[in-house]
């Protein structure tokens, strides 16, 4: 087998060491998922993408240390800022993605990356589902919804959100792929936000792409605005541009290299 470029890039992020740590993966030939998935937990990063040229775009996908996933964002952001930074893009291309979750593209606006992703739209919890996650969080939940895959519930307040400690057992237990927490934000940003998959092999996020399409939908029907700006209140942070529009979620953000490697002869 030929050797395979692998990068390692935080996304969402200015400056190295904080957003969230993603590898991509430059693949010149199809690979199967086992060996895909050997890859994804050798790296033991929240996501593994892998990019592979097509003759319209490149096919995509992610990959946890334990499954593949249906969509990502921060991987994304990642796979297409390293598509610019080793030409295999021209600086104003536009890169497109063939994924599971259709066609999604990347744009260069400035010095941040426009993802184009599906919208999540959020649709209130039953009762029992507000009840569930005050016990899983152990601190008070003003409101639950659902999303196509994640569970989101509303704390009191910004701190609330920041001072979380779930117990991820209980959190594993729910029907879901993860849970976010999220909170209105004062200061630069509108609205905070944590994410916790344990159940795909993530305890804790630093910064998810992904939820932020149902937390942009959610928070803009309560703020009556379609363009925001998020933080998500990890222990590295990072911050997420979202524009809600036409049933679309529109991501920015930035990205930074902080490794470059080699897997050979796998």
């Amino acid at each position: 087998m030929s050797a395979h470029s692998l990068f390692q890039v935080d996304a969402f992020t200015n400056k190295p060491f904080s957003g969230n740590p993603a590898a991509v993966c430059l693949l010149d030939e199809a690979r199967d998922a086992d060996w895909m998935q050997a890859v994804a937990a050798e790296m033991n990063l929240s996501e593994t993408a892998f990019v592979r040229p097509l003759d319209d775009g490149f096919e995509l996908r992610w990959f946890t240390p334990a499954v593949e996933v249906d969509l990502c964002g921060h991987a994304t952001l990642a796979t297409a800022h390293v598509l610019w930074d080793t030409g295999r893009l021209g600086a104003e291309e536009e890169a497109l993605f063939h994924t599971r979750s259709g066609t999604l593209t990347a744009r260069r606006r400035g010095d941040h990356i426009e993802l184009d992703f599906p919208a999540d739209p959020t649709a209130p919890a039953e009762t029992e589902g507000t009840q569930a996650l005050s016990a899983a969080l152990g601190t008070p939940v003003v409101a639950v919804h659902r999303g196509r895959e994640d569970w989101l519930a509303e704390l009191e307040s910004e701190a609330a959100v920041r001072e979380c400690k779930p117990d991820l057992h209980l959190v594993r237990a729910l029907p879901a792929r993860g849970l976010m927490i999220t909170a209105a934000a004062s200061g630069p940003f509108d609205f905070v936000s944590r994410f916790f998959a344990p159940a795909a092999g993530i305890d804790e996020d630093p910064v998810t792409g992904s939820a932020h399409c149902a937390l942009a939908c959610y928070w803009s029907e309560r703020l009556g605005k379609t363009a925001m700006r998020g933080w998500q209140a990890s222990s590295r942070g990072g911050a997420v541009g979202v524009r809600v529009e036409d049933g679309r979620v529109f991501l920015s953000g930035q990205a930074v290299t902080v490794l470059r490697g080699e897997l050979r002869n796998l």
